[in-house]
């Protein structure tokens, strides 16, 4: 597997003391690069993704602009972008 670079948003960095802001894991998926975060952060799949398991309403992941599911492939050396979803009223 190929290293990606996962850019994680500040609202999840407070939660995950010491976590690194752009880690790089090997992942060639979004479920795998989910299941190697969680590995180094216990807990980071559950903020996440759901028990359905999907990724959660409120978390966006963008890999090449692309809105990305957790079956979405991940190429070599990317950068996935991990955002909070922004609600107004």
């Amino acid at each position: 597997m190929a290293a990606v670079t996962v850019l994680l948003p500040p609202a999840l960095l407070r939660l995950f003391p010491g976590c690194d802001p752009e880690p790089a894991v090997s992942a060639t998926t979004v479920d795998e690069m989910v299941d190697a975060l969680d590995a180094r952060w216990p807990g980071m799949r559950d903020r996440l993704c759901d028990s359905t398991p999907r990724v959660r309403r409120h978390i966006n992941i963008f890999i090449d602009g692309e809105r990305a599911t957790l079956e979405t492939r991940i190429a070599p050396g990317a950068e996935v972008f991990v955002m909070t979803a922004i609600s107004g009223g």
